[in-house]
């Protein structure tokens, strides 16, 4: 197997950055289960390259995931955190994939965001949210 020529040039899970990116997830889980629109709105990027997969929408830009989210009527269901993992990429990249399971579903779920630095600070430019299915 050959070494990955790339991975020296950014540095991952970087102790500064880490932090800086677990910060934001924390204040991300928190504003999802007080249903808090506007730090929800701030921490995504805001573009129309920006998009959101849910368990049963697909939205395209920030237009798109703002309107839902002012449409769902009493904010996400509350879940709890099962298991999470935080990896950086340099100095600008990062994605949090959680576990979660809403309370009393025998089900889990999965979200996965990708988190860039832009010139306003980090801001999640991908996020995909699912429950686990049967496989095959």
């Amino acid at each position: 197997m050959t070494e990955d020529k790339h991975a020296a040039v950014q540095p991952v899970n970087e102790a500064a950055v880490l932090e800086e990116v677990t910060a934001l997830c924390d204040l991300y889980e928190k504003a999802l289960m007080d249903n808090d629109l506007d730090t929800l709105d701030a921490l995504f990027w805001d573009s129309a390259l920006t998009l959101r997969y849910g368990v049963g929408e697909n939205l395209y830009g920030i237009a798109e995931i703002r309107d839902f989210r002012k449409g769902r009527t009493g904010g996400s269901p509350k879940r709890d955190v099962l298991r999470r993992q935080i990896t950086t990429f340099g100095a600008d990249c990062a994605v949090c994939d959680l576990e979660f399971q809403r309370p009393g579903a025998a089900v889990k779920g999965r979200q996965s965001q990708t988190w860039i630095r832009t010139a306003a600070g980090w801001k999640i430019a991908a996020a995909h949210v699912s429950l686990m299915g049967t496989s095959h």
